[in-house]
């Protein structure tokens, strides 16, 4: 899963879209790590796994930290774990109704990651954060946006249509943005030459032949 986002990530930061949308398939927006794999390691093999495991999450945490484009999550339903932390990465969040937030590391001996021991409190205070993050708080997508970790919820039986009008409107505002951007720069350019002595003769020696016509 984590090669296969890197890819897509990088494949999107190189094209020609304006924004990038991440969203789940199917009921889930994620569920989080397959745990099974912690059963299939040998003890002796222990220690290499979890050196390689930690390189493979901070190679694919840094792609999200990286990404040169606005990012957008539409949460179309229950998420998990990473899926959870990350979304503090997100320029803007989106969730179903029926979306809920969870990151039950405490009770599977674990700690936080995706940049949420940071993010979080930022974004929602340390004391919300502490009930998330170390003592398994499950959030609902109301709760979620009334602590600032989703933008807006829509519900589900028009999720899929508003969140796209939504993202379309972004883009639009993104673009207008670039746009006047563009027309400032070219119109700074202009009056430079058109102060330019270059410019000026120019300019007269076409009228001059203009004028012969």
């Amino acid at each position: 899963m984590y090669n296969e986002i890197m890819k897509a990530l990088e494949e999107a930061a190189n094209d020609d879209s304006a924004v990038t949308v991440l969203t789940g398939n199917g009921d889930y927006y994620c569920s989080g790590n397959d745990l099974s794999n912690f059963t299939q390691i040998s003890p002796s093999g222990m220690e290499e796994s979890a050196k390689n495991s930690a390189e493979m999450l901070r190679k694919f945490v840094q792609h999200f930290i990286d990404f040169p484009k606005p990012l957008i999550a539409v949460v179309n339903g229950p998420a998990v774990g990473i899926s959870v932390t990350l979304l503090g990465l997100f320029d803007i969040v989106y969730a179903t109704d029926q979306a809920t937030f969870h990151t039950p590391f405490s009770n599977l001996g674990q700690s936080p990651e995706g940049c949420s021991s940071y993010t979080f409190p930022k974004i929602m205070g340390l004391t919300k954060a502490t009930e998330m993050l170390l003592f398994n708080k499950k959030l609902t997508a109301a709760e979620a946006c009334s602590q600032g970790l989703v933008a807006e919820v829509f519900p589900d039986s028009t999720f899929q249509k508003e969140t796209l009008a939504v993202s379309k409107q972004l883009i639009r505002n993104m673009e207008k943005e670039k746009l006047y951007e563009v027309n400032s720069q070219e119109c700074e350019c202009l009056m430079e030459r058109w102060l330019s002595e270059e410019c000026m003769q120019a300019v007269m020696s076409f009228m001059q032949k203009k004028s012969k016509l």
